[in-house]
């Protein structure tokens, strides 16, 4: 840390730790089997006959990829101030450079320390153990809060090429990373879908858009199980975390949210914080009526009138019942937002953003998160919640090249997530040793 200490946020009334950066040289490339896409297929081609191809890049360099990495991770990737003595052998530095090693290669902590000391050495990088022991000195809550400051910069940086004036649209999901072990004692475990799997469960909440497709929130879920004496799920009050927290940082217009989150009191609690929702419904004998009806009268469209009365508040809603886009039978959708008939289809094909989640949450554990099979829920949490800092780098690094391109940008990245986690490891590790 800085010997200034932590700074702390007056709006969002968090303490935010300072960066710790490396000041060594980034000289290493990608390596030779990574294959970066070119320039021209993330850009909208111009095919006026004033452009030479002299002028139009057809790819970006590998050391253009790694400096802007570079600057991402400067702006993202801070140390938690672990609270260790300032004579500790190891600066907290040390474990958030292991951390992104073991994601890179998808091992566990023993044998990612053994191979990152091969790398640089027994006297630099800390014991397995050792690196366990210094994340068990956080509480979940300084996992959030380091990645709440975090959040901060990484939007800090883009505010200087683009502005959120205009509200934006945001998906709300879960995941699940699987658990084996024993669940006595071990609240934090929940039940899979499929009611045989045991999982650790996290919820995010993610901007949804072409250009900046970022993490902005991270909240655990703790769910009542048959092995322990957790309350019933309280989803509204995640919802509601999750909200506040993304507000401190940008506004937001509408939550698309999953199947999952269909409950009067998520609908109650995102009208109280002033934001559109549309989630999909769950059918049951209500809904199969209207359907039942629809069917008899020919209809492929309706929308419903409806209102919300729980111990929250109340608002007046809407039921929207629409082809699927499975094009198979209807989904039905709820709403604040007062739709139509003729416009139903066209805003329910809204939901179809948050496709993007997905391809999230496959990025984060296929290729960032690191392995471990520690009962401990703060290593949980934090091999988590480091994994999806990451995951914002890569995509602040994707935003960052991709800035100062004319014209509309796609979704498509530049770089993949694990060449972008390669990068930034090789920031840490002397070009020497990447071989």
């Amino acid at each position: 840390m800085t010997s200034g200490g932590p700074a702390f946020n007056e709006t969002t009334g968090r303490t935010c730790n300072s960066l710790r950066i490396s000041t060594e040289p980034l000289t290493t490339t990608i390596s030779q089997g990574s294959q970066i896409r070119p320039k021209s297929d993330v850009t909208a081609k111009d095919t006026s006959e004033n452009d030479s191809d002299e002028d139009l890049k057809t790819e970006f360099s590998d050391e253009e990829i790694a400096r802007t990495t570079r600057l991402a991770r400067e702006h993202a990737f801070g140390s938690f101030d672990s609270g260790r003595a300032a004579n500790a052998t190891y600066e907290d530095v040390r474990f958030s450079e292991l951390q992104t090693f073991m994601g890179m290669v998808g091992c566990g902590t023993a044998q990612g320390a053994a191979r990152f000391q091969h790398r640089r050495g027994t006297e630099y990088d800390p014991h397995g153990d050792t690196h366990l022991r210094a994340v068990k000195q956080f509480t979940p809550q300084d996992f959030l809060d380091g990645f709440d400051c975090a959040t901060d910069r990484v939007l800090s940086r883009i505010a200087s090429e683009v502005s959120f004036r205009r509200s934006v649209t945001v998906a709300i999901d879960i995941t699940a990373i699987p658990y084996y072990g024993r669940t006595a004692e071990m609240p934090m475990v929940s039940g899979t879908k499929d009611g045989e799997g045991r999982a650790f469960k996290f919820a995010t909440l993610s901007i949804i858009g072409q250009n900046i497709p970022l993490v902005l929130a991270v909240e655990p879920v703790r769910e009542s199980s048959p092995w322990d004496e957790n309350p019933p799920n309280q989803i509204h009050r995640v919802v509601r975390r999750l909200v506040l927290q993304a507000k401190e940082h940008v506004p937001i217009e509408t939550v698309l949210c999953g199947r999952e989150f269909d409950s009067m009191r998520v609908f109650q609690t995102l009208s109280n914080l002033d934001v559109n929702y549309l989630i999909p419904k769950r059918t049951t004998n209500s809904e199969r009526k209207v359907i039942d009806q629809m069917e008899e009268e020919g209809r492929k469209v309706a929308v419903e009138p409806a209102s919300v009365h729980v111990e929250a508040g109340s608002h007046p809603l809407r039921f929207l019942y629409v082809p699927s886009t499975s094009g198979e039978g209807t989904t039905v959708f709820a709403t604040n937002l007062r739709v139509g008939p003729d416009e139903a289809e066209t805003f329910c094909r809204r939901y179809s953003r948050r496709w993007q989640i997905e391809n999230e949450y496959k990025s984060i554990k296929g290729d960032i998160l690191a392995k471990t099979s520690s009962k401990d829920y703060r290593v949980r949490l934090f091999y988590f919640v480091f994994a999806v800092l990451l995951y914002n780098i890569w995509r602040l690094t994707d935003f960052l090249l991709k800035a100062g391109i004319d014209g509309e940008i796609e979704y498509a990245p530049v770089l993949t997530a694990g060449e972008c986690v390669e990068i930034v490891v090789s920031a840490l590790i002397p070009s020497d040793y990447l071989v």
